[in-house]
């Protein structure tokens, strides 16, 4: 971001974000946009993991005031809900969303015309909900509405499982990374959306989402500029893959980086076929997991 304008508009100006959306586009044709590498031709119709072909779906787009109050601000943050996702986790809190295709397909101008309503009513910045898979029709309604004024920053808002070539393409572009880092333990994830690979792909991406855009950065008024917000969903009995994340966090990244710690688990979708996972979350797991981030040294928690 230079000074007040968002990321991606001094590439749209000088043709950078065209020939962006061209490279991204070119890897639908044998899609590896995220780490599962479907290697289906989504130009053609062929669907993958995500269930995605050439155009996003969206579930819903509106000012949201329940996310992270560098965010919110005043106004709200302008959040794009896309359906379906490459992660898949069994006790996903928007299942519908994610798991049974609730939505609807939306064109590049539909989705840069949800972008450009949602500024003018006075949201803080696009919020990209779930867009792992949806990178190429993001970029291009982007690039449609920077033409017809869009000035907020990009917000991408990820489940973390996102591959290293992806991240190149989106550096310049992205204001506001916000990765959710799930789970440490592989068998926790292999166990959970079948994705031993997540620990390991989700370090890298964030390692590389902070080398982008740094900490998170506001304005006089507390509303995010650019930088990184980290989520952790704190899970049932998950206090110690909670501790090593957040350990990580801190030495590996920055004590200063900004982690939302979240405490609103319960089970939805397929949990109740995990005992571990079938209950709600306890005030002393909860507790636990913020003194573990205090004693990792983090400083910013939402």
């Amino acid at each position: 971001m230079t000074g007040d304008l968002p990321a991606y508009l001094p590439l749209h100006r000088d043709g950078r974000l065209a020939a962006r959306i061209e490279a991204a586009r070119e890897k639908l044709r044998h899609c590896d946009l995220c780490p599962r590498r479907c290697g289906v031709d989504r130009l053609a119709g062929e669907l993958g993991f995500c269930q995605t072909a050439e155009h996003a779906w969206v579930a819903s787009y509106a000012p949201h005031f329940g996310e992270e109050q560098p965010l919110v601000g005043r106004n709200g943050s302008g959040t794009i809900f896309f359906t379906h996702c490459n992660l898949g986790c069994v006790f996903c809190q928007n299942y519908d969303i994610s798991h049974r295709s609730a939505g609807a397909p939306v064109t590049a101008p539909q989705l840069a015309a949800m972008m450009l309503d949602l500024q003018r009513r006075g949201c803080h910045n696009i919020n990209c909900v779930s867009p792992s898979h949806v990178v190429v029709p993001i970029l291009e309604a982007l690039a449609l509405a920077a033409d017809q004024g869009l000035d907020r920053p990009l917000v991408y808002n990820t489940g973390g499982y996102d591959a290293p070539e992806t991240l190149a393409l989106l550096d310049g572009i992205v204001d506001i990374y916000m990765p959710d880092f799930k789970f440490w333990d592989p068998t926790s994830a292999r166990r959970y959306c079948d994705l031993a690979d997540y620990p390991e792909v989700a370090r890298e991406a964030l390692a590389a989402m902070h080398r982008q855009v740094g900490n998170l950065v506001v304005d006089e008024r507390g509303v995010a500029r650019r930088g990184v917000i980290l989520r952790h969903l704190v899970m049932p009995g998950g206090i110690e893959e909670t501790r090593a994340i957040l350990k990580h966090v801190a030495t590996t990244l920055s004590p200063d980086t900004y982690v939302n710690l979240m405490p609103q688990y319960r089970p939805c979708g397929e949990a109740h076929q995990y005992n571990e996972l079938n209950r709600r979350l306890t005030v002393a797991e909860f507790e636990s997991a913020v003194l573990a981030a205090m004693e990792a040294g983090l400083r910013r928690l939402d």
